[in-house]
């Protein structure tokens, strides 16, 4: 009886979407090894602020990691990634007993099986100190709750950080103001993050410090400033902190606190958990497996984190932003913190698939970067970073606008990505196109150069002026000013190496690069090798299909990728890169699904008369390579972009070509899924019979009617649609499936 009772407790209880997910997935990375290189973000969803907390040194990019021991402080972070690191950041700590602001010496030993960690809600016990923490966001401002034992000197530390910070504290109103100016790169001279940290209970001991000492002064400007301030306890009292921050001023900071109002811990943790389950509940997915629930939302917690809103609202109500590229106050969107070398591929599309309207207020901000520095941005954090090649704001752009995300001023956008096909920004070389003089004279650029990466960049430039081409067609331009654009994108014919049927670097004088060895990462590409930067052909698969000389080849060279052995030649870099190590270990040949220029490869089978393979692989690749654990990555999860593959292809369809409107398909994950649309509208896509083995597909039905393209249309989803699949355990090589019916390539176009 008792089991029958605790049964139908667990059928009354009922999940909902943001209850699967974990935010500790990828927190067990280390600088060598890469298992998401993720920290937990207690946030809204796109907010200016994320909270973590810290056992990371300060400045250290691995900021929690989840085999550490202690906690040094509860970190306002914007860190995009690691490798990126973080700008704006300061921290607050509760401890008891002697002040201590020193970093090591006021951490405090924790423990996970006393910790809990949502994306809406933190909470933590700090042995040492005997002090349970809580913690709740909102986009702009956060509300912590220490509860503390008995004792005269129950203290809360801020630190500010070094490379110049200020603090103040007033304690006539319980309240401390401040400053940090602690950054990585990408912002102007006047660049600070100002915050308001407001208590509810009075302080009995005040005091300031100065370049990491304390002092009695109050008011501190120093490389290093911060706060102790101090309570008298008993046993179980709870003091409450309101913090906001502003990039514009005090008094900003001050209007962003009002997110919080008056509400209690409980009733703003209620309030950004349902925010939390409006936005992930846009797709709902039903299986018999919870490891799958928990890992798809869990993704899809990751895909709608970046890139980072950067704007606030003023006293009137309006938007305003500080700009990280001129450090002027102005109005309209912003938004930073992504690159879109990686994020272009998944990420984006799901945006303009089920978050429409966010994107659109992306795309705003799009404009006003273009405008304040001249350049569309590539990585963003916030202003303009030196990292990662490709001028794939292009693909961003042109992706929205060609499905229905259309920005008002899409002149000023399209001003913008022309301008970015034709120069390189003067001090950040990964903006614009590096080489494009090159580029543009040749049709590619030279390894000989001394430009690195130069066949990733031609690879991707390529496929830049292609979706330039498309938005062009899209908005009437003149088939003179098209021109350029549609002849370049068949640029990436100048790399192929007919005798290896590999993309290689080639030099000035148009000879290709020797020695050639097709395993050597980094060099003419990009944190990878030339089997993986090969298949960088988004836009036309089918004229690689013929390069390589027909399906037939085409199949067996993708068929190599994970037949060749996980061998490797780390001579360019002189050690074995995180990346290298990620693809070794993981039993896929050399499949390296734990970086970004191989992740729709799979999908090209679609193109050459194999689905199934497709199918097979993608299933492989979500059962083994993805978990809901700390390890749950098979590399950088980068911002959402390794989460959107999985989240689309657990759909069971893929973006392979943004700036399309097709979605090749792959093989289902779910029982069933139904996205909700923006415009009030459902896509519920069912998979029959579906199971582990039951990986194929063996036939699919789209509104009752039977389909035999490889692909669905962006444009079949807008009006609602019911898709059926039809599983089966063995590869269904006659699907009806002819050369109308797989997806776009642009040789068929000219």
């Amino acid at each position: 009886m008792v089991f029958c009772a605790l049964v139908g407790v667990l059928q009354a209880k009922k999940y909902t979407p943001v209850d699967y997910v974990s935010i500790l997935v990828g927190t067990q990375s280390k600088h060598s090894f890469s298992t998401g290189n993720t920290y937990p973000a207690i946030a809204v969803p796109w907010g200016m602020n994320f909270w973590t907390p810290q056992t990371g040194k300060m400045g250290d990019g691995w900021t929690y990691s989840y085999d550490a021991d202690k906690i040094r402080g509860f970190k306002q972070t914007h860190q995009p990634s690691p490798w990126i690191n973080d700008y704006g950041q300061f921290s607050i700590m509760p401890q008891t007993g002697e002040l201590n602001f020193d970093e090591e010496e006021r951490a405090s030993w924790f423990s996970h099986k006393a910790e809990t960690a949502t994306p809406y809600y933190y909470k933590v016990y700090l042995a040492d100190y005997d002090v349970v923490t809580e913690l709740v966001p909102t986009s702009r401002a956060a509300l912590f709750r220490f509860t503390f034992p008995e004792n005269e000197k129950s203290n809360v530390i801020i630190d500010a950080f070094d490379k110049g910070s200020y603090v103040k504290i007033l304690p006539n109103e319980n309240k401390i103001i401040g400053y940090t100016t602690k950054n990585s790169g990408g912002v102007p001279e006047n660049f600070k993050n100002y915050f308001v940290i407001q208590f509810d209970t009075p302080f009995s001991i005040a005091k300031g410090v100065n370049d990491k000492k304390i002092t009695d002064i109050l008011d501190n400007t120093s490389d290093h400033s911060g706060a102790i301030v101090s309570f008298n306890t008993k046993r179980g009292d709870q003091v409450h902190v309101r913090i906001a921050s502003s990039f514009i001023s005090i008094e900003q900071a001050e209007l962003n606190l009002a997110e919080l109002g008056d509400f209690t811990l409980e009733e703003l943790k209620e309030q950004s958990r349902e925010q939390w389950n409006e936005v992930l509940g846009k797709l709902e997915v039903e299986d018999k497996n919870i490891d799958n629930l928990r890992t798809f939302y869990s993704c899809l917690y990751r895909s709608v984190l970046f890139p980072r809103s950067f704007y606030e609202y003023n006293k009137d109500g309006d938007v305003v932003h500080y700009s990280p590229y001129n450090g002027e106050v102005l109005s309209g969107y912003m938004f930073t913190d992504t690159g879109f070398w990686d994020t272009f591929r998944s990420l984006f599309p799901l945006l303009n698939l089920v978050y429409p309207s966010q994107n659109l207020k992306i795309q705003e901000g799009l404009a006003n970067t273009f405008k304040e520095s001249g350049f569309l941005p590539e990585w963003a954090s916030p202003g303009h970073r030196d990292c990662m090649v490709g001028n794939n704001s292009a693909s961003v752009v042109a992706d929205a606008y060609l499905k229905g995300v259309q920005y008002e001023d899409i002149e000023t956008l399209w001003n913008a990505v022309v301008h970015g096909a034709n120069a390189v920004h003067p001090e950040v070389s990964s903006t614009g196109r590096l080489g494009f003089e090159y580029y543009n004279k040749l049709g590619y650029v030279p390894y000989d150069v001394d430009i690195n990466e130069n066949a990733a960049r031609t690879l991707e430039y390529a496929y830049n002026d292609w979706c330039i081409y498309e938005l062009g067609k899209k908005l009437g331009k003149s088939k003179k000013e098209l021109k350029p654009f549609k002849e370049r994108a068949f640029n990436y014919r100048n790399l192929f190496d007919s005798e290896h049927k590999l993309m290689r670097g080639k030099n000035a004088d148009g000879a290709f690069q020797s020695p050639f060895n097709p395993l050597k990462w980094g060099d003419a590409f990009t944190e990878g090798n030339s089997w993986h930067y090969t298949w960088s052909v988004f836009h036309d698969p089918q004229g690689l299909i013929d390069l390589m000389g027909g399906k037939d080849d085409f199949n067996q060279m993708l068929d190599s990728v994970f037949n060749v052995p996980p061998l490797f030649d780390d001579s360019y870099y002189g050690f074995v890169i995180h990346e290298i190590r990620e693809m070794q270990v993981m039993n896929m040949g050399n499949y390296a699904h734990g970086n970004q220029p191989i992740q729709h490869m799979i999908y090209l089978y679609n193109y050459a008369g194999q689905p199934w393979k497709a199918q097979y692989w993608t299933r492989e690749v979500m059962n083994k390579l993805y978990t809901p654990n700390p390890d749950g990555y098979c590399g950088d999860e980068d911002n959402g972009q390794t989460s959107a593959w999985y989240v689309f292809s657990a759909l069971g369809f893929y973006p392979v070509a943004p700036g399309t409107d097709q979605y090749v398909i792959g093989s289902p994950l779910f029982d069933k899924a139904t996205i909700h649309l923006d415009n009030g509208k459902d896509v519920v896509l069912e998979a029959q019979n579906n199971n582990e083995e039951n990986r194929y597909i063996h036939s699919i039905l789209l509104n009752n009617k039977n389909y035999t393209k490889n692909y669905f249309q962006h444009g079949d989803f807008a009006n609602g649609v019911n898709i059926i699949y039809s599983m089966t355990d063995k590869p269904n090589k006659e699907r009806g499936i002819n050369d109308v019916d797989v997806p776009y390539s642009f040789s068929k176009e000219k």
